[in-house]
């Protein structure tokens, strides 16, 4: 009975599931590494029978990590939402619709700032109220954009705007949101977010990471930055539109070996999921019969920043890292055979077209912390 229900209830979501199996299969069964990592996922009737969630659309990289934050604001949430929306009238090429959700995001500012301050402690209001000024001008600027229906103008100006909300946003946070277990203490944690940048020899990218979601997915991967694990390292596969994978060492071991007690760092499956409290450890979704809920970050924007793990081991990730190359008819949002089942930690949110790019053997010439550093916990 169970079983009958998990099966894809429209034609568009079976197609999807199928074609998602059909280009795992074809790209070597979800694998993300060679030898002993070379696939995770379950057979093709495991996958065709297990309904993929219907969930987050979101495929912009900053608007994910915006709703990510642990925040209860909902005059905020609703700023955001407005703003977001000018994307979607856009693309209908409703400008009537675009001019509503800017003054709906004016008029927000104007009756409803003590409730958007609400949340900002003491020592955040001077930074808070400068977000809102420029915020305030950027939309009177907005306005005349869209009022004029330059488009040029338009998408950077919201971009503008959502990044003021988004540094709002932040400031609402009010420490950290859970304890990690005890068992994880020996292993590092981002208590909070951390930016890196990545020069490669095709250019720079520039990753956020997500403490907040993925503590220790995202500790392991800013404490090996700064170890300068990652300089010089080469990017070891590249399947256009699927992924593009480095942060496998020289030698015969896949992962890092900490020097203080010679042992490989597993990194333990964390998965956060919407209306949880704390991650998911150890076990994929699926495994946790969990397979319909939807990861607080997930498979959805080009650039996804996820850890990589071996073949029969969800526990077993270590320095080893891919990038999702996200193609929408492939790997459509919220029907992605990737979500639960891999760890995500980050978002590239500058040098996206970098991604491309990249081939094997091409190197992370340099990986640095550019922000964030006093959040990792060691």
């Amino acid at each position: 009975m169970m079983m009958s229900q998990a099966w894809p209830k429209t034609f568009s979501q079976f197609f999807f599931v199928v074609w998602g199996a059909v280009l795992l299969w074809l790209l070597g069964l979800g694998g993300f590494s060679t030898g002993a990592w070379a696939g995770t996922l379950p057979g093709m009737p495991s996958v065709l029978i297990a309904a993929l969630p219907q969930g987050n659309a979101v495929t912009d990289p900053k608007a994910i990590l915006r709703n990510a934050l642990p925040i209860e604001n909902p005059t905020v949430r609703e700023l955001q939402a407005n703003l977001e929306d000018i994307s979607n009238q856009l693309r209908a090429k409703r400008w009537t619709g675009i001019g509503g959700d800017i003054k709906k995001a004016k008029r927000i500012l104007e009756t409803k700032s003590d409730k958007l301050l609400a949340n900002i402690p003491p020592e955040q209001q001077s930074q808070a109220q400068a977000d809102l000024t420029n915020l305030a001008n950027t939309l009177e600027t907005l306005q005349t954009a869209a009022e004029a229906k330059d488009r040029q103008q338009l998408l950077p100006l919201k971009a503008q705007a959502l990044d003021y909300v988004g540094d709002l946003e932040s400031l609402m946070v009010k420490g950290f949101p859970f304890q990690v277990p005890d068992e994880y203490n020996n292993l590092p944690q981002l208590l909070g977010r951390a930016t890196v940048k990545l020069v490669t020899s095709k250019g720079e990218i520039t990753v956020v990471l997500d403490g907040y979601s993925a503590p220790v997915t995202a500790g392991n991967f800013v404490d090996l930055v700064q170890r300068g694990f990652y300089n010089k390292l080469p990017f070891t596969r590249a399947e256009e539109s699927y992924v593009l994978q480095a942060g496998d060492p020289p030698g015969k071991e896949e992962g890092f070996i900490d020097p203080k007690t010679q042992q490989y760092r597993s990194i333990p499956l964390e998965i956060l999921t919407d209306g949880d409290t704390q991650p998911l450890y150890g076990i994929t979704l699926e495994d946790a019969g969990r397979y319909l809920e939807h990861p607080v970050l997930p498979f959805s924007a080009y650039g996804t920043l996820a850890l990589a793990r071996p073949n029969d081991d969800a526990n077993g990730g270590s320095s080893q890292f891919f990038f999702l190359l996200f193609e929408p008819e492939l790997t459509p949002a919220g029907l992605n055979l990737l979500d639960g089942r891999y760890a995500v930690f980050g978002y590239v949110v500058e040098g996206s077209e970098v991604l491309g790019q990249l081939r094997p053997g091409d190197v992370i010439e340099k990986a640095e912390v550019i922000s964030g550093a006093e959040n990792l916990k060691v």
